[in-house]
């Protein structure tokens, strides 16, 4: 056997501390070689050879470190094999130097006095406080606090004596754990697996509900009992809390519902419901479709059919009544339309669009008449209106572009003086480029005759015969010649302009 372990220091300082306990003159010592067996009482082998030295030898602090550490070796299993002994060549555990076997002897004696050296445990620096005789060692080890020593549950652990209990009791994976729920033994490792899944523990619901019971009663609880368990609504699919799916069907969209008309729909859907009563249920009453020309009929859905029959007449009344009136509504809306258009500035700039088109129609229709947009002269004023011939009328029909403006009935005519005296200016403007030639409109002016019926004040019953209702104006205002000379015509267009003459403490 092989020689496989070397002591610790520990164990040689301690008995190094002790050495002056042995005889300083001469050593006569004995081999005595231990294995693990030696904390036993067990001696291995023995050798006898006679060895002496001097005190102040270097053999003899080698011998002496040699068997101690031999002795030493054996109780942590060492072993000196007797091939190594054979062959006598050793090295001190001190120094590494070699040592002669063959100067090596036994001496009982010596050895007696080796084993009782007072010696520390090996283990003193960790904290154990055992002194005693080297002989004593091994029976220390056995129940030294200290020692490192494997789990008896083959665990595979090592540990000191001191800690076992605490390992034994709660990290052994091999230890006997019994569970405080359900009884059952586990190993250690199979405990840690048992804990959190005991069907026999009390736990919690999960829901937060407050109910405490058995894990295995925890799963019907959770799909059957629980009040905060979620569950969808069988109408929406939607999912609410158990305890508040009730409330929620009050409001649910499609929670059956029964026709108000008591039609015989089964399970319509609450949201769709008005849609029912408007569009499908026989049962509901509904008006004329005649009801905006005045029909004041309500009927089941069913009977509108019948009572349409028995009306026609009624209807049509009804109807025509209703053009006329709408009729009207469109006359007054197009006047407060033209109302809102029109010039307040007493200025009217005319454009004619499409001259050349309209100039032919003049001159195939006699005495055709287009007119401008009303205007008036302030705000608060008279409302004028110009008309055209674009062939003449009068002295100038055929030759000339005539002129004029009549009075029109306004809303603020009540409010203000007649006749209309103020002095009116016509204009045909020359459209050519202001940089290139200063522009040469053509104007005339006049001021009306107090006398005269065109500017009295005009009442709505003025048909158009009636003189007053005829414009004044200029029938030869500019030739059809002229008007070609210069850029009065541009872009098929021309532009007529009327402008009155208000005094400013009229218009204040």
């Amino acid at each position: 056997m092989t020689h496989t372990h070397t002591p610790p220091p520990t164990a040689v300082s301690a008995i190094c501390s002790h050495f002056h306990y042995l005889p300083c003159e001469y050593f006569m010592v004995t081999s005595v070689f231990w294995t693990a067996h030696a904390a036993r009482g067990a001696l291995l082998m023995r050798h006898d050879a006679p060895l002496s030295w001097s005190p102040h030898s270097r053999d003899k602090s080698h011998v002496f470190f040699f068997l101690l550490s031999v002795f030493l070796s054996a109780p942590f299993g060492g072993f000196v094999s007797s091939s190594q002994l054979g062959e006598g060549v050793f090295k001190c555990p001190e120094d590494q130097l070699p040592l002669d076997y063959a100067k090596i002897y036994p001496d009982p004696e010596l050895e007696q006095q080796i084993l009782a050296l007072p010696i520390r445990c090996i283990h003193s620096e960790e904290g154990c406080r055992w002194t005693g005789q080297m002989k004593q060692l091994q029976s220390h080890f056995s129940t030294c606090a200290f020692n490192v020593i494997p789990c008896p549950n083959r665990c595979s652990v090592k540990l000191t004596r001191r800690d076992l209990p605490e390992h034994l009791q709660h990290d052994c994976p091999k230890r006997k754990v019994k569970c405080e729920f359900c009884g059952s033994e586990f190993t250690g490792e199979a405990f840690e697996n048992h804990q959190g899944i005991c069907p026999q523990e009390s736990v919690y619901c999960e829901n937060k509900c407050g109910a405490r019971m058995m894990r295995r009663l925890l799963s019907q609880h959770t799909m059957t009992e629980c009040p905060k368990r979620t569950q969808p609504c069988k109408y929406c699919g939607k999912e609410f809390v158990y305890d508040t799916i009730q409330n929620h069907q009050y409001h649910c969209p499609r929670f059956p519902v029964q026709c108000p008309n008591q039609c015989g729909t089964p399970n319509i859907a609450r949201e769709d419901l008005a849609n029912h009563v408007k569009e499908s249920c026989g049962s509901a009453l509904v008006l004329c479709p005649f009801k905006e020309a005045g029909c004041k009929h309500r009927c089941p859905k069913m009977a509108v059919g019948r009572h349409l029959e028995e009306s026609t007449k009624s209807h049509l009344t009804m109807m025509c009544n209703l053009v006329g009136r709408q009729r009207q509504e469109i006359m007054e809306l197009r006047r407060e339309m033209e109302e809102l258009s029109v010039s307040h500035d007493g200025v009217l700039i005319w454009k004619l669009t499409d001259y050349s088109r309209k100039l032919q129609e003049a001159k195939l229709r006699n005495n055709h008449e287009f007119f401008s947009p009303p205007f008036y002269t302030h705000r608060y004023g008279y409302k004028l209106q110009v008309s055209a011939f674009l062939n003449g009328n009068g002295s100038g029909e055929g030759s000339h572009l005539s002129i004029y403006i009549r009075v029109l009935p306004g809303e603020y005519d009540n409010l203000l003086e007649w006749p209309f005296s103020y002095k009116v200016t016509f204009s045909i403007l020359d459209q050519s480029d202001p940089s290139l030639s200063k522009p040469q409109h053509i104007t005339e002016t006049f001021n009306p005759d107090p006398n005269w019926k065109n500017f009295q004040k005009p009442c709505s019953s003025r048909n158009s015969l009636d003189e007053s209702t005829l414009g004044f104006g200029y029938p030869k205002f500019i030739s059809h010649e002229e008007i070609k000379k210069r850029n009065y015509i541009r872009d098929n267009s021309i532009f007529l302009k009327a402008s009155i003459e208000i005094p400013q403490k009229i218009m204040a």
